[in-house]
């Protein structure tokens, strides 16, 4: 089975539509499938809901699809970093699933493993909790919080072989690992492709078996946020 399509837009066709539930790996800037987001803004599909760590930055990454108004709502842990994000939010165009970053990715992982859903301390008592379901354990209060399965996932790795073994660098596999397990359909671009067999496999961080697609982008941007502070006076 070949895994490898010609370009992001190719390995997008026939499996995006309008008002999918979609997961995009990365953390702030760090491991997000650049060429993916930018093919899925061009696809024109729109009413998404989108799980991801964060939204990326106005004009970059997840911010490309706040701009086009194709997302509908987000299942997210940060969004600090993006104007328009808060601008539509505000304003009762966006949806917001605020999540604990630690129950995020249990979400996601739980989601991989055929798990539906798990219980957890975090959220107790704040409006995290409201609407779901609260059970004792041991005299400790927990909340049920239900997985996430993804429609399509899209995702951020280092270096792949032909068959979708997966290798990623550093900080950039945070929550890429997770979100690709969880998708039903998992589309990944990679900086570098290489024969079936040649990594090793104590090297494989995710087996090809979570991969149904496999784009190259060998020349990534990686822009990374950066801090900014505010001058006062006298400083």
């Amino acid at each position: 089975m070949n895994k490898i399509y010609p370009s992001a837009a190719e390995a997008l066709k026939g499996i995006v539509r309008d008002g999918q539930l979609m997961a995009v790996g990365g953390f702030g800037l760090c491991g997000i499938p650049e060429a993916l987001i930018a093919a899925l803004r061009d696809s024109g599909v729109k009413d998404l809901t989108v799980i991801s760590n964060n939204a990326g930055v106005d004009g970059f990454g997840l911010g490309l699809l706040l701009e086009t108004r194709q997302i509908k709502r987000m299942i997210s842990s940060y969004v600090g970093e993006n104007k328009e994000f808060e601008r539509q939010y505000l304003a009762g165009e966006l949806e917001l699933e605020f999540t604990p970053q630690g129950t995020l990715a249990e979400k996601l992982r739980a989601g991989g493993a055929g798990i539906p859903a798990f219980f957890t301390k975090t959220g107790v008592g704040t409006v995290v909790a409201e609407g779901k379901e609260l059970r004792e354990f041991d005299g400790e209060t927990y909340v049920m919080e239900r997985s996430l399965v993804p429609e399509v996932a899209l995702v951020k790795a280092y270096m792949a072989d032909k068959s979708g073994n997966l290798v990623f660098r550093r900080t950039a596999r945070n929550f890429n690992p997770a979100a690709a397990m969880a998708g039903k359909i998992t589309v990944c671009e990679v900086e570098k492709i290489v024969e079936t067999g040649a990594i090793d496999p104590d090297h494989i961080h995710l087996p090809g078996i979570y991969v149904h697609r496999l784009v190259l982008n060998a020349h990534p941007e990686k822009r990374i946020e950066k801090r900014t502070i505010t001058e006062k006076a006298g400083v």
